[in-house]
């Protein structure tokens, strides 16, 4: 009972192996070869992604310790700012304060000095007041039109004893 199935046929066979050798020869060139090609690029291309990515880690760590210092940098520049302008307004403050104490003792000096102006203007003005009315009671009481020498006199003479009086 020869059973077709079952049967080894040796022309079938060579056939069979050498369509099974064709189809791998073909398989390997057409499919194998590219889709190997393609998955060695995918593998390139996954393994650059991953440097990468490593290398934008490290440059963000860098750039993080950058922004640090820096900003370790602005803070200590603000202190400094900071204070040297509260030693500026407190120096300003101090000048401002030293000009109107000087300000202050020269409008003083200054009153004093035309106070005492006015009162010696004052002093001045009386005493000629007091000369001329001495001249004039000595005048009534001469009867008489002195004259400009004995005018002097009588003004020298008329100091001398309102000075003594003082």
């Amino acid at each position: 009972m020869n059973n077709p199935f079952t049967a080894v046929d040796p022309g079938l066979a060579i056939w069979t192996i050498a369509t099974f050798l064709v189809l791998v020869a073909a398989l390997k060139k057409f499919a194998w070869g590219p889709l190997l090609a393609a998955l060695d690029e995918r593998r390139a291309t996954v393994e650059q992604t991953v440097e990468d990515a490593k290398r934008a880690t490290a440059e963000l760590e860098q750039v993080k310790e950058e922004s640090a210092r820096l900003l370790g940098l602005a803070r200590a520049e603000a202190a400094t700012i900071v204070t040297r302008s509260r030693a500026d307004a407190d120096r300003f403050r101090e000048e401002m304060r030293t000009k109107a104490h000087e300000d202050a003792a020269a409008i003083v000096q200054n009153a004093d000095r035309e106070i005492k102006q006015e009162t010696a203007r004052a002093i001045a003005q009386i005493r000629t007041e007091a000369v001329d009315l001495s001249l004039a009671i000595a005048s009534k009481l001469l009867q008489r039109n002195i004259s400009e020498t004995d005018n002097e006199a009588l003004i020298k003479d008329a100091i001398g004893q309102f000075k003594q009086v003082q």
